[in-house]
């Protein structure tokens, strides 16, 4: 089969828990460049029910044998979302790209784990699977993230600037010949965290947030942060945003204020990177992730960048299943044995094709 005609379905679970994002898509060459088209075939998410909510954020405390029982119980349950995915989409699926769920982020120390056992998947559903993308960057030198600027470079190249609003917040931008990317800072895990005190998945269209008040103090503390003065590359994980945010969180008094402070400091973090990137000319910051949604945020955010800078929202497509496209494109790169990782993102020794493939093409 050419690899044009594969249907490839790409898997994401961002650390902001809600849900596992699917997305089968085929991926199209230009001739007359290096470049790619995506079409979107099917997509859906899986909400997490209230025991996988548990079991994942309680993996970070697990010891290593339970941690690899969760491991292998983690990726019967990709597989039976994927055979359910299967009889309800109209396409073959003849690749999945997997990333996981991340446990730990460790590239300070060489370490970084993604569990749902690619194996497990390949002998639950016999479709060819491709994960554990970010270990292989990590033994290079790099910080194993973010992985999703390839795709930005590839695919959505248009736009000056990629935003994602998960989780984290991460930014990808062209320098020169190179592309450059950093996790920038606490989004929806922040947000939602807050929200979940009035027991809110989220702020819908940040209305929360809007109605509080900005804690000064709070915000000077978050600002000082010292990773936010570290030069690029940088990454983040769940243990950097623990240690940081978490005593803050258990001491709040009024949830509004803390949300809008909240909103105050992603922003204020964003506009800080892309202000020092900008020049002059009209600019496009494309935005994606669940963040996206938060209109108080969007706002707050158009009021603190430049002038020159021009928001983009896609459609739903784009923002609900962006990461989920991006990873059924690097399993797609990888089977081809061609460069998925980026060392001017990651800081890797070099550009790289990474994944453990599970199948034989």
């Amino acid at each position: 089969m050419e690899f044009e005609q594969l249907h490839v379905l790409g898997m994401m679970s961002g650390t902001s828990l809600d849900g596992l994002d699917m997305a089968l898509c085929k991926f199209i060459p230009h001739s007359t460049d290096d470049k790619y088209q995506v079409e979107v075939l099917y997509t859906e998410t899986v909400p997490y029910d209230s025991k996988w909510l548990q079991k994942l954020n309680g993996g970070f405390y697990l010891e290593p044998q339970k941690l690899e029982e969760l491991n292998m119980e983690y990726g019967h349950y990709l597989s039976e979302q994927i055979l359910i995915f299967k009889k309800k989409c109209p396409y073959p699926i003849h690749l999945i790209g997997s990333h996981g769920h991340t446990i730990f982020h460790r590239p300070q120390e060489a370490y970084t784990l993604q569990i749902g056992d690619g194996k497990t998947i390949l002998d639950e559903t016999g479709i060819p699977t491709a994960c554990n993308f970010r270990a292989q960057d990590v033994k290079l030198g790099g910080q194993g993230a973010p992985l999703v600027p390839i795709g930005d470079e590839l695919i959505y190249s248009e736009f000056d600037f990629c935003l994602n609003l998960g989780g984290f917040a991460n930014l990808s931008w062209k320098h020169e010949n190179n592309r450059l990317a950093c996790d920038i800072g606490p989004c929806n895990m922040l947000l939602n965290t807050l929200s979940g005190l009035l027991n809110k998945p989220y702020d819908t269209d940040g209305n929360l947030a809007k109605s509080g008040n900005v804690i000064l103090t709070l915000l000077e503390k978050w600002n000082s942060i010292p990773f936010y003065s570290a030069p690029f590359p940088k990454s983040l994980g769940r243990e950097w945003y623990h240690k940081h945010f978490d005593d803050d969180l258990k001491s709040t008094t009024n949830v509004r204020d803390a949300l809008r402070t909240s909103v105050e400091h992603i922003s204020d973090q964003i506009t800080a990177i892309i202000k020092n990137l900008c020049n002059h000319e009209p600019q496009k910051l494309f935005i994606t992730g669940g963040g996206a949604y938060n209109r108080f945020l969007i706002e707050t955010l158009q009021k603190k960048l430049p002038p020159q800078v021009q928001i983009v929202i896609p459609d739903a497509t784009q923002i609900n299943f962006k990461e989920a496209i991006i990873f059924a494109f690097l399993a797609y790169l990888r089977i081809q044995n061609k460069n998925n990782v980026l060392a001017s993102v990651t800081g890797a020794q070099m550009d790289h094709c990474s994944g453990d493939v599970y199948g034989v093409w």
